[in-house]
């Protein structure tokens, strides 16, 4: 979702995209991002990639070797590429992917669905955990979630030996509320 949202913003933003009466990219958009990611993520092949979205292997092929920076170039110029969505999505994907690589991206929007997510499910703990964490770039490595956690307990336990079973570095905020609660768990 982060490289969908990402891609839409490269794009200009869903304004944009009425505007230029783009919208019809959006399914194709949301295809590449998934691809994109289980590509570089989880190294899988185009044909695994194809399977899972029900696409054609050669529309994922299209998409993972689409040339970022000729698109990045068209976009700066306001040129359009109507004809050809697959590789124009794949394209964005992939700029949009390298831009949360490299921490830009607005992760506040993470954490505030996180944060809602949490109180939603009575997890108070999670909360205090969103609310603490908030302004931290992610990754993110223990040092880091020591300095902004400190002394905090989470259901009796100190948050300090919670993290020692707490592999790094975190990701995202829901990871670490995932490896913070089975860490709870054992």
């Amino acid at each position: 979702m982060r490289v969908f949202l990402k891609s839409i913003e490269i794009l200009g933003g869903p304004r944009k995209l009425v505007e230029h009466r783009n919208l019809t990219w959006l399914p194709s958009l949301m295809a590449a991002s998934y691809a994109i990611v289980y590509s570089k993520e989880k190294n899988y092949t185009a044909e695994q990639i194809a399977e899972i979205l029900g696409m054609s292997r050669q529309s994922v092929e299209h998409m993972l070797r689409a040339d970022a920076e000729a698109i990045r170039a068209k976009i700066e110029a306001g040129e359009q590429d109507e004809e050809r969505k697959t590789h124009t999505a794949g394209a964005l994907a992939k700029l949009a992917y390298r831009e949360i690589q490299a921490g830009r991206d607005e992760i506040n929007l993470a954490i505030e669905i996180s944060r809602q997510v949490a109180k939603s499910l009575g997890e108070d703990w999670a909360f205090h955990v969103l609310s603490r964490i908030k302004g931290t770039d992610f990754p993110v490595e223990k040092e880091t979630l020591r300095e902004k956690l400190g002394e905090m307990e989470i259901k009796g336990r100190k948050l300090e030996q919670l993290l020692e079973k707490i592999e790094c570095p975190v990701r995202t905020p829901a990871e670490l509320l995932h490896r913070i609660k089975t860490a709870l768990e054992e």
